[in-house]
């Protein structure tokens, strides 16, 4: 039976790991988590950000709606603030596929 990898589920991310996840400057996460009150990263005493899973999930969310919608930094907060639960079950079923795709071009590289 082959090895199953686990997914490892951290509590906290740091700056440094959240702009390698999206592939962006810190001073734009940190742009946002002013334009947006849903991220709200924890700091510690030496006032580095830690940023909890949900925070990333909301950075998916932002950067989906700004990035790849095409929404104005208003329109993607007024959006957020009215439809909440449907965006975050889009970003759930987003993830999903993305992850779906990771594995079919997996399994077309090892044919």
């Amino acid at each position: 039976m082959p090895y199953k990898e686990r997914d490892i589920n951290k509590l906290y991310y740091t700056m440094g790991e959240v702009t390698e996840i999206f592939q962006v400057n810190a001073s734009q996460i940190r742009f946002y988590e002013r334009e947006f009150e849903i991220l709200q990263p924890k700091k510690n005493k030496k006032g580095n950000r830690l940023f909890s899973p949900e925070d990333v999930e909301n950075l998916k969310i932002i950067f989906h709606l700004v990035k790849d919608k095409g929404y104005t930094l208003s329109g993607a907060k007024e959006h957020l603030k009215t439809n909440r639960t449907e965006i975050k079950e889009n970003q759930k079923v987003i993830d999903s596929l993305e992850k779906l795709k990771k594995f079919l071009l997996e399994v077309k590289d090892q044919l």
